[in-house]
């Protein structure tokens, strides 16, 4: 008896949903456009800020997904990538738990620098790592059909993993930019200061979580 699978439309789902969770957190940027738009009293210095951090977070989605697009072609491999995929958000989520310290890299990056820093962020708090679980569960479709050629996976893999990124990313950057302009239009710098509070441990908890998630529906489904 196969035991529960995540449906297409669940798993686009949680790709939003882990967007609209990225961008409220503090971690991913939305300080940054925050203190732009303060530093020129502009609203527009505000969403012109939003555009690199987008950029920064799509191509990070894409650096930790498109290693996996190419390897999901090899249909025989299905299983052992999902499991291992799963016991790597795992991993690195205990890490982040364990050693919840900002890489000293972050620092060196100036804050006009939005792209590069979005891009370092998102890599060094797991975030495109959080996708990779819930991206194999979408390529499933195509690597059930075994009798396509690899090529055609691949090209199907690729399309996903962009499609994914961008979906995930424009989530996040929504998500963010509307706690930014409701802080700088209504609530003000004091809000931030009296209720900042740090996100690190339920982050860390989040990546546990998906990739226990993703291991059990994965050993609960018959190959």
């Amino acid at each position: 008896m196969a035991g529960p699978d995540w449906t297409p439309a669940g798993l686009w789902l949680a790709v939003v949903a882990s967007g609209l969770y990225h961008g409220l957190s503090p971690g991913m940027g939305w300080p940054l456009a925050l203190s732009a738009g303060l530093m020129e009293r502009s609203s527009r210095a505000l969403a012109a800020a939003l555009w690199p951090l987008t950029v920064g977070h799509v191509l990070a989605m894409l650096v930790m997904i498109f290693p996996l697009a190419l390897l999901v072609a090899i249909v025989e491999w299905q299983r052992p990538i999902q499991i291992g995929a799963s016991f790597l958000v795992i991993g690195f989520g205990i890490f982040r738990f364990l050693n919840r310290r900002h890489p000293r890299v972050l620092a060196r990056i100036r804050p006009t620098q939005l792209a590069l820093w979005s891009f370092a962020v998102a890599i060094a708090h797991g975030a495109g790592l959080m996708l990779v679980p819930i991206y194999l569960g979408l390529c499933r479709a195509d690597l059930d059909k075994g009798h396509e050629a690899a090529g055609a996976l691949m090209n199907a893999s690729l399309n996903t993993a962009v499609l994914v990124s961008v979906v995930h990313s424009v989530a996040m950057i929504a998500a963010g930019g509307c706690v930014a302009f409701l802080v700088y239009r209504y609530l003000g710098l004091k809000f931030v200061s009296r209720s900042w509070f740090n996100l690190d441990a339920s982050w860390a908890f989040s990546l546990i979580l998906v990739g226990t998630l993703s291991l059990a529906i994965i050993l609960a489904t018959q190959e």
